[in-house]
């Protein structure tokens, strides 16, 4: 065999970490230095409007981009890759901290052709043995939360496929990052890292967990108005084009009744305005929402039956998130999920003896 083509094979995969940066970043030098510190080929730093000093050595690994206006997350992220040349594209919170061999634990997941994505055992940065998300769930009215907040993470220490990675710190190799189209700027923040998990699994290739690659997240939950409707708006984008035309037959008819449910107390909490704007944007943005699902159904390998068993019936966010659901509707949901599942997902076909 050509002695280049050994070298080739048996190369180290090259690993690209894109950094996104906003506003006053008071973990971002600690965060690019936890980075640096484990050699990757390549960092870039996409600064969408970085308003503290920035106070870390020079390294030629690192690569500050900065785009003409804030492109967002999802923006800011697809930026940042067009900018990489590794093989392995690592995606780490600017609030972040990954610890030693965190880099090395997500790229070897992805040495594995069917792993698609592969998220990091995210802990919280107070409490690095407590878990912030150990990969996230999905519910199939489109509500997603940190998966395990407040576990120990002794309770995680076992690699799992999972619904969706935490965008705090998740890798996926280039190629699949090209074959997926990347993030859709649209989303422009929250949502986007749920529609990419759900379409990596279409796609044939499955989302795992890594508890080895460590990332401590200095964490911070808050809500404002704005930030209330990309929650929505990406909820309802993910809702209303992720699945196929059958299963939305079935989840619209629950998702109109909650959604007018569900007014009442937004309004109570401040934001039933930031719901009603992400209904008019939706409405607005309907031919678009139309292009998108006939896009995504033409990419899918895998039908929304081997799908929906990931989806959770009842909606149970952690306590820090302030949002409790009433038990009597999650039981409402759980029930008609349930009886949904058994016309859209086909029995098991006995193996023959």
């Amino acid at each position: 065999m050509n002695d280049s083509v050994v070298t080739e094979q048996h190369r180290e995969p090259r690993v690209s970490v894109v950094v996104l940066g906003y506003g006053d970043e008071p973990w971002l030098a600690e965060c690019l230095t936890s980075v640096l510190n484990q050699q990757p080929h390549q960092c870039v730093l996409v600064d969408n409007g970085i308003t503290s000093a920035l106070n870390i050595a020079a390294n030629p690994a690192l690569e500050v981009v900065t785009p003409a206006s804030n492109l967002g997350f999802a923006g800011g992220c697809n930026e940042g890759v067009r900018h990489c040349t590794g093989d392995v594209v690592v995606f780490v919170n600017s609030d972040a901290v990954i610890q030693p061999g965190a880099l090395r634990a997500l790229t070897e997941v992805l040495t594995d052709d069917s792993v698609g994505l592969v998220t990091a055992s995210i802990r919280l940065g107070d409490r690095p043995d407590v878990i912030n998300a150990a990969g996230n769930p999905m519910h199939w009215l489109g509500y997603t939360w940190a998966g395990g907040m407040g576990d120990l993470a002794s309770a995680h220490e076992n690699a799992t496929d999972v619904t969706c990675v935490s965008g705090a710190t998740f890798a996926v190799r280039r190629d699949v990052w090209n074959q997926l189209g990347g993030f859709d700027d649209e989303y422009f923040a929250y949502g986007e890292d749920v529609d990419l998990s759900i379409r990596c699994w279409q796609a044939g290739l499955s989302v795992v967990f890594e508890p080895r690659a460590v990332s401590w997240h200095h964490y911070e939950f808050g809500r404002n108005p704005d930030k209330w409707f990309l929650l929505e708006r990406g909820r309802l984008i993910n809702v209303l084009t992720l699945y196929e035309r059958r299963t939305r037959r079935f989840v619209f008819p629950m998702l109109v009744a909650v959604e007018a449910g569900s007014l009442i107390p937004a309004a109570a909490q401040g934001w039933g305005r930031s719901k009603v704007a992400a209904w008019r944007w939706l409405w607005s943005h309907r031919d678009y929402l139309h292009a998108r699902s006939v896009r995504i159904a033409a990419a899918r390998v895998r039908p929304d039956a081997d799908l929906l068993p990931k989806l959770v019936p009842e909606v149970r966010p952690p306590a820090e998130f302030g949002q409790k659901v009433p038990e009597v509707a999650n039981a409402i949901l759980g029930r008609y999920w349930r009886w949904s599942m058994k016309r859209l997902v086909p029995p098991p076909v006995p193996s023959p003896r």
